[in-house]
C-alpha cells in the first residue's frame, strides 16, 4: 500500500489509521493512502511546535528567506507534476492544477522576500530624551486548517507567511484532499527547517482540528472552510482568547449592465461561475443582468455552456472536471431540485453525465427567471450552478448584488467609467472586479471579504503580517 505519513517534529510518522484518496475523475483510481492522526499525535505535533517556536522566532531573516525561497524554487520546478497530482485528487482541470501549483511556488517566493522586508518604526517620545520603538514579533504556534477546493494554493498562502514571520506551524489539510498538502510538507522537510517548526497532521477535523482549538499553546488559528464550521472555530477561539482568521463562504454577484461588451460579459460569467467546477468561494453564482441586455446575455450563455467539455480532469481539452465527491454532487443536485421547486427555469445543464471512467460528472447548470429571495440565490451551492436575476437598471442591480449575508467579491461588466467607479465604491465586498471574472486574485495582494464571508485580518500580500505577528512597543531611555 502506498502510505503517506504525517510529518511531526521533523519525522515521518504513521497515523493511527489511513484512508484512501480517490480520484473524482475515476473512482477506481486511488491516488494513495494518507495517514490520519489521532488526538495523541495531534497533541504531539502541537508540542513539537511549542518547543521549536522560540528559536525559530529569533532566527534571522536570511534563514527564513533561504527556507521559503528553496521551497518556492522546488515547487515551481515541479509545477507540472504537482499540478497533475492536484487535478487527480481534486478534479479541477490539469491546466488549472498546474496554474495553482505555480501560484503556490510564487507565494513561497513572495514571502521569502517579506521575511527580509519586515520593518518597524522608531519615533521620539513626548518625554524628552526618550525614544519609542515599534517592532513586530511572531505570535508563536499557528494552527492552519485548509479546505479541499484549492489544496495547494491555500495551504501555501497560510504556511508561507506563518513561517516568514517566525511562527511554528501545525497544519491540518482537508481530509478529502491530503496529497497536495503532503507534497508541500515533503518539500519543506528538505528545505532546511529545524525540527518541529512545521508539522503536518492529516486527519479529521473532529480530531486534529479539535486539538488545535482546545490547546492553550496554539496562539492563532487560520481557517478556510464553511460558514458553519467557521462560526464554531471563532467561538472556540474566543473562549480562550486565541487570535483567529476566517475565510468562509460567498454568494458573489456579477452585474452585467446594458452597455457591457457581450463577449466580455459572457466570458467573465462562464469563467467565474463554472471553471474549477464552480467550487470556488469567489465563484459568480448570481448573474445580475439589466433588462436591456438580459435576453442576449442568456442566449449567449446557453450557447457557450453547451460547448463546454465536461470530462476527466487530466484529459486535454477538458473545460470542466468532475465535482469533488459524491457528497458534493448530491448537494449540487439537491439545489438544482430546489431551484426547480422554487419556480426557476433550468435553461441548460444540471444533468449527470457518463464518461469513459466512473466519476462525479455534472453538466454546468444555468437557471433563469429567478429572484434574489430564492434559496438558490441566498445559499452557497459550491458547484457548477449559477442563476440569472433580471434587474431594471444599475441601481436595482447594485441593490440586488448587496442583498446577501456574504461579502467576498463582486464584479461588474460595463463600458461606463461612471458605473464602474460607483460600483467599486458601493459594492459591499472585500474585492471588486471590473470586466473580469469574480474569481482570480493575484498572490501579492490582500484576499478577503466582509459580512459573513470573512473575519479577522486579510490573507496574502503584505497585509498577511497583521495576523501572523503581534506589535511590541518599547521605550528606551539611553
Amino acid at each position: 500500500m502506498d502510505l503517506h505519513s504525517n510529518y511531526i517534529d521533523g519525522t515521518w510518522v504513521e497515523g493511527a489509521e489511513a484512508a484512501p484518496n480517490i480520484n473524482p475523475s475515476n473512482t477506481d483510481d486511488v491516488v494513495g493512502h494518507y495517514a490520519r492522526a489521532d488526538a495523541a499525535q495531534a497533541e504531539a505535533a502541537i508540542a513539537a511546535a511549542v518547543r521549536a517556536a522560540p528559536a525559530w522566532g529569533l532566527s534571522t531573516p536570511q534563514q527564513r528567506f533561504d527556507v521559503l525561497d528553496a521551497a518556492g524554487t522546488e515547487i515551481l520546478a515541479r509545477k507540472e507534476e504537482l499540478g497533475t497530482l492536484l487535478s487527480r485528487e481534486e478534479g479541477k482541470t490539469k491546466a488549472e492544477g498546474i496554474g495553482e501549483a505555480q501560484r503556490a511556488g510564487a507565494i513561497f517566493k513572495f514571502f521569502a522576500g517579506e521575511a527580509l522586508r519586515l520593518g518597524g518604526e522608531r519615533v521620539p517620545s513626548v518625554r524628552p530624551g526618550i525614544t519609542v520603538e515599534m517592532t513586530r514579533e511572531p505570535v508563536g504556534v499557528v494552527g492552519i486548517i485548509t479546505p479541499w477546493n484549492f489544496p495547494i494554493a491555500i495551504p501555501a498562502w497560510k504556511i508561507a507567511p506563518a513561517l516568514a514571520y517566525g511562527n511554528a506551524v501545525v497544519m491540518k489539510p482537508a481530509d478529502l484532499v491530503p496529497a497536495s498538502s503532503w507534497a508541500i510538507a515533503e518539500v519543506l522537510s528538505r528545505a532546511g527547517l529545524p525540527a518541529g517548526v512545521f508539522n503536518l497532521a492529516m486527519g479529521r477535523g473532529s480530531v486534529v482540528g479539535e486539538a488545535m482549538l482546545a490547546s492553550p499553546n496554539v496562539a492563532a488559528i487560520s481557517f478556510t472552510g464553511s460558514v458553519e464550521t467557521g462560526h464554531k472555530v471563532a467561538q472556540r477561539a474566543a473562549q480562550r482568547m486565541a487570535k483567529v482568521q476566517l475565510e468562509m463562504g460567498g454568494k458573489n454577484p456579477l452585474v452585467v449592465l446594458d452597455d457591457a461588451d457581450l463577449d466580455t460579459a459572457v466570458g467573465a460569467a462562464i469563467n467565474g461561475a463554472f471553471f474549477s467546477t464552480g467550487q470556488r468561494c469567489t465563484a459568480s453564482s448570481r448573474l445580475v443582468v439589466t433588462k436591456g441586455i438580459h435576453d442576449r446575455f442568456v442566449d449567449a450563455m446557453v450557447a457557450k455552456i453547451k460547448d463546454l467539455k465536461v470530462d476527466d480532469a487530466l484529459k486535454d481539452g477538458t473545460h470542466i472536471g468532475p465535482v469533488v465527491d459524491q457528497s458534493q454532487l448530491d448537494q449540487d443536485l439537491r439545489y438544482i431540485a430546489i431551484g426547480r421547486d422554487e419556480g426557476a427555469t433550468l435553461a441548460v445543464g444540471g444533468e449527470l453525465l457518463n464518461r469513459e471512467t466512473p466519476g462525479f460528472y455534472l453538466s454546468p447548470a444555468l437557471f433563469v427567471d429567478t429572484h434574489n429571495d430564492m434559496r438558490i440565490n441566498r445559499e452557497e451551492i459550491f458547484g457548477p450552478v449559477a442563476s440569472v436575476i433580471k434587474a431594471d437598471d444599475y441601481d436595482q442591480a447594485l441593490a440586488i448584488a448587496n442583498d446577501t449575508q456574504f461579502g467576498l467579491c463582486a464584479g461588474v461588466c460595463t463600458t461606463s467609467l461612471k458605473h464602474a467607479t460607483h460600483f467599486q465604491r458601493h459594492a459591499q465586498v472585500g474585492m471588486t472586479m471590473v470586466n473580469l471574472p469574480t474569481a482570480g486574485v493575484d498572490y501579492h495582494v490582500p484576499f478577503g471579504g466582509r459580512k459573513g464571508s470573512s473575519f479577522g485580518p486579510r490573507e496574502q500580500g503584505r497585509y498577511a503580517v497583521e495576523f501572523y505577528t503581534t506589535v511590541k512597543t518599547s521605550y528606551v531611555n539611553p
